[in-house]
């Protein structure tokens, strides 16, 4: 079947555990799949993967890689699309360095990456392994708006069996900093465009005007967003906020997304790297400049670099002594010494935050203990939602999971709306002077005057996205009946442009006393005000704080956010059903290479695939399909009552153990139903083989379990490596493979 036929299904090839965990978990969809002739197809969005797939002039035949991530980018825009779609590597510089040279050590033979490229050359080598780094994937798939929430069973599993959380105090020294000016949030400009228009970028200087970007040609009624921050303000405002964790005698956290905001968050990172450790740059910095030092990179590869240098035994001398002196930092790994600073991509604001609410306010320190901490979120767009958050539990406590209500998410994301750090328009400014957005007339529509340093960037948010994501909430809100937010906040340049194109919308269909619209630190107190109370929400917003409140609610409502049911109803009539956050899957890989336990859950995965078979049948008439989707349900159903999820030490089940019982559930369930008498036959012997054979299956799949294993690599793994390590039960893989 080609892709272009509803009944092909794409399954993505991603990176590090939900990668490992397909290996064991798409035979078992394929066999149960193809009993109603759907088939699963396989498109590489690895890091790997998009990393070979730019760079096919260098390659042997044998090992140029297709652009899948093309492929299905055009895929989505077509009413046949139906993708499963597994978290992948959102690369930083440090991640898409390493994974080159995986791929070289194993034979191809791509360019290294040119930190400061100084050719035309290297230009367009830097450029093509620009457009591989950051969140390269989700804009180019994301040709819809999203509808996330937490799977019913998941929710109910949550309710009755509560992960832990940490106890808040009123007297808890944890705080959320932010800018106070000079930021993105306050620098925003917005306009809309009232007719089609192709706009430039350009920045005027001392030196004359150059062109940072051109033929950017948007359609009528995009909003169009410009602003940029300060690189002197942040340098204020991060030496103040040393100065206050000091003060507090708090742990010094800083929260970022150096992965997605590929371009503004690592130089971010870098400053507040540089001004943690001030003294020892203001008395190296020539030296550790000519060495090649970039704090950007963080503090894990200065200090190797450091290392490298004639007197680098001395600079790590003091840097040792300035961390015993300046406040300590939060700890990612206290056993390894891994700090807050070390690695851009270590630390995801969408998950670090949350962690550090769950935990009652509390991070590790380098003692490892446990401490209240100053949370750094530098700009003050989002700082708000979290800050918000510390004051409501200081005042109220833990949310308590057994009684808690649900917050649903609507994002706008499609036509990659709002997408800041993903794209060519963000820029470190070199020199003092104007940048100017210019339409094609020559008219500036937007203007900031700027200093060397500060970090400039615009994004667009398209109409017809905008028109989606409100239907898509009227429905949503029609169908629960859940109160139904709008975070926006009137006095933000971007979101009174959106108002001025929703609030119609919203009157037209007779909307307006349905919804409430709410500035984001009101609205995060209302909608925490709602769960405590038992009750349910909607949350619609725009697609950075999507992002964000999709990791925070679930994570504080059910434990984690990688079993929430992602569903993108993509514009065009097709779907992509997202498995959830793969945040802490470095980790997991970790754990598997050192003791062979896989702690990643597919619950995830197996809530996007339900949806996904319920799709094909909805849309095709396929009663099959919705019979395989329905039962796929109760399967995940008796996985969480029967407690099958994986644990996260050996000994316990992990992630191989899990996909067995869900194979024996469903084939149970699909030989119980009596909406299809044809697969009720077709899979009783399967059913009976595997409960007959479990106690074998289960044996076979714990051997080996402590001990080291060899995947053959990373970013790039051995495919056979891989299937011996994750597929170790010969008897399951003969009745899966049969």
């Amino acid at each position: 079947m080609s892709d272009t036929t509803q009944q092909t299904v794409i399954y993505t090839v991603t990176d590090e555990a939900p990668q490992l965990a397909a290996a064991s978990l798409l035979p078992i969809i394929r066999r149960f799949a193809r009993e109603i002739g759907i088939d699963m197809a396989e498109r590489d969005i690895s890091l790997a993967g998009r990393i070979l797939a730019v760079f096919p002039e260098y390659l042997d035949a044998d090992k140029v890689q297709s652009d899948d991530l093309a492929r299905l980018g055009e895929l989505v825009t077509t009413a046949d699309a139906n993708v499963i779609k597994l978290p992948n590597i959102s690369a930083s510089v440090p991640q898409l360095v390493a994974a080159v040279r995986e791929l070289q050590d194993n034979g191809f033979a791509i360019p290294d990456y040119p930190e400061a490229p100084s050719s035309d050359e290297e230009r367009d080598i830097r450029s093509r392994y620009d457009s591989v780094k950051g969140s390269a994937v989700n804009p180019v798939l994301r040709e819809g708006n999203s509808d996330r929430r937490a799977p019913a069973a998941v929710k109910a599993y949550a309710q009755a069996n509560p992960h832990s959380m940490g106890k808040w105090t009123a007297d808890s020294k944890t705080r959320v900093s932010t800018m106070s000016g000079g930021d993105f949030r306050s620098n925003e400009r917005s306009v809309t465009l009232e007719a089609d228009d192709t706009l430039s970028i350009i920045h005027e200087g001392a030196g004359g005007a150059t062109t940072l970007k051109d033929g950017l040609a948007l359609p009528a009624g995009t909003i169009v967003d410009a602003t940029f921050m300060s690189r002197n303000a942040l340098l204020s405002f991060l030496s103040d906020a040393i100065e206050t964790t000091a003060q507090d005698g708090t742990l010094f956290s800083l929260h970022m997304k150096a992965t997605m905001m590929k371009v503004s968050d690592p130089i971010i990172f870098g400053h507040a790297v540089r001004a943690y450790l001030a003294p020892v740059f203001e008395a190296h910095g020539q030296a550790l400049s000519e060495a090649g030092v970039n704090p950007n990179a963080g503090l894990g590869t200065m200090l190797d670099q450091i290392a490298e240098m004639p007197n680098g035994d001395a600079i790590r001398s003091e840097i040792d002594g300035l961390l015993a002196e300046r406040p300590p930092l939060y700890m990612v790994n206290s056993d390894k010494g891994i700090t807050n600073l070390h690695v851009p991509s270590d630390v995801i604001i969408d998950a670090s935050m949350p962690a550090v609410l769950r935990a009652g306010g509390k991070g590790w320190g380098p003692d490892g203990n446990e401490a209240d901490t100053n949370c750094v979120i530098p700009d003050s767009s989002y700082a708000p939602v979290y800050a918000e958050a510390v004051n409501f539990f200081k005042e109220n406590g833990a949310l308590d999971p057994t009684t808690a209500g649900t917050v649903q998410n609507i994002g706008l994301m499609a036509k990659k709306a709002e997408e800041y750090g993903s794209h060519p328009t963000t820029f470190e400014i070199p020199a003092a002077g104007t940048v100017k957005v210019v339409d094609a007339a020559g008219t500036v529509l937007i203007s900031h005057d700027v200093e060397a340093g500060d970090i400039w960037r615009m994004a667009t948010t398209r109409r017809e996205a905008v028109v989606n994501w409100v239907e898509l909430t009227l429905a949503r809100q029609a169908l629960t009946g859940y109160k139904t937010v709008f975070w926006l906040d009137k006095t933000r340049a971007h979101d009174a442009e959106l108002l001025k194109m929703i609030t119609p919308q919203l009157e037209a269909a007779g909307a307006l006393e349905k919804v409430s619209i709410m500035a984001p630190a009101e609205a995060t107190r209302d909608a925490f005000k709602t769960i405590f109370a038992g009750e349910n929400t909607i949350a619609v917003t725009g697609n950075v704080l999507r992002d964000y409140l999709t990791d925070l609610y679930p994570i504080l409502e059910v434990g984690t956010s990688a079993k929430m049911l992602s569903v993108v109803k993509l514009m065009n009539g097709g779907g992509l059903f997202e498995t959830g956050a793969g945040g802490s899957a470095p980790k997991h890989v970790q754990q598997l290479v050192e003791q062979n336990h896989l702690r990643w859950d597919s619950l995830g995965e197996f809530c996007a695939l339900a949806e996904s078979l319920r799709f094909v049948g909805e849309t095709q008439g396929e009663a099959k399909a919705l019979v395989l989707g329905n039962t796929a349900d109760a399967a995940i159903t008796k996985l969480l009552a029967e407690g099958k999820s994986p644990g996260r030490k050996v000994g316990q089940d992990d992630n191989r153990d899990s996909h067995f019982h869900f194979a024996l559930y469903w084939a149970e369930a699909l030989a119980a139903q009596t909406d299809s008498a044809e697969l009720a036959e077709a899979f009783a012997p399967l059913a009976s083989d595997l409960a007959s054979k479990a106690d074998t299956i289960r044996a076979e799949l714990k051997a080996g379990r402590g001990e080291a294993v060899d995947l053959g690599g990373y970013y790039f793994t051995d495919f056979g490596k891989v299937a011996a390590v994750m597929r170790p039960s010969a008897t399951l893989n003969a009745l899966i493979d049969a």
